[in-house]
């Protein structure tokens, strides 16, 4: 994903499970590993957002800015009763701002069971839901779980196949078809690209990330996020290779020259 998380969040306060009632716990939803989340506001959807990172991705993308949130066992568990207190308490500012919740990561629809379950639980409470996914694991979200699902910002982060499986290590043609699963449903999508100089940049890769969004009916625009640095500490502090450390980002030029490509294709491009 693209940001660092801000705040920390609490886990089990004094209650400790053990091995077999945690994983009893984590099957039924009821409880999840997180890095942390935070309060945004015009980030991750409409609105005033809260943001919860669930600990846990299986791509490994060279420009990840929160290598932190990869690995499961790096996150704390967190209870839904817990999340959806917290909800409560923002409501009213959800309302005033027409904002609600992103559920982020790491990769959220590797936990689908309580990704599902605090889903529904906002929906009930009248809050707009929205996740931000690679859709690698498209094909863990059920129906059910998409009636409850307002937003999908859906990151396309190649339209090469080559390309998409340097930058992640692995294949392009799961975010597709999550993404025309999407559109089928009629489900409203945010896709998102990041530029990097060097690595997606390529004329002919840009053309093909927008070919695949412009499949997609459901799609009301377009992000493009311009690769940075700022996650570069976080590779060095865990004692990962980070191998983007010469990129830099890119230049205005080079933005409305990708922008443009995406505004051909009739989009509406941020």
């Amino acid at each position: 994903m693209t940001r660092r998380a801000g705040a920390g969040i609490a886990g089990l306060e004094e209650q400790e499970l053990d091995r077999p009632d945690r994983l009893a716990a984590i099957r039924a939803g009821e409880l999840a590993t997180v890095h942390s989340w935070e309060l945004v506001t015009a980030v991750d959807g409409p609105g005033t957002r809260m943001t919860i990172f669930f600990s846990g991705c299986p791509l490994r993308c060279l420009y990840c800015h929160n290598p932190d949130t990869m690995l499961a066992k790096d996150g704390q568990d967190v209870t839904l009763d817990e999340l959806v207190g917290r909800i409560k308490r923002y409501r009213t500012v959800f309302k005033v701002s027409g904002g609600g919740i992103t559920l982020s990561g790491g990769e959220v629809l590797q936990q689908p069971q309580f990704a599902a379950r605090l889903l529904h639980e906002a929906k009930k409470l009248g809050v707009h839901t929205t996740i931000d996914t690679s859709g690698f694991l498209g094909r863990n979200v059920t129906d059910e779980m998409l009636d409850d699902i307002d937003l999908v910002l859906l990151d396309v982060k190649s339209g090469n196949e080559e390309t998409y499986e340097k930058v992640t290590g692995r294949q392009l043609q799961p975010t597709i078809e999550f993404g025309d699963r999407l559109a089928a449903r009629g489900t409203e999508i945010w896709g998102r690209f990041v530029l990097v100089p060097g690595l997606t940049d390529d004329v002919e890769n840009v053309e093909q990330v927008a070919d695949i969004m412009a499949r997609w009916s459901s799609l009301s625009r377009v992000e493009v996020l311009p690769f940075h640095q700022m996650g570069a500490d976080k590779w060095a502090a865990l004692g990962r290779e980070y191998q983007l450390g010469d990129a830099r980002p890119p230049t205005p030029e080079l933005l409305e020259r990708v922008r443009g490509q995406f505004r051909d294709r009739g989009l509406n491009v941020f």
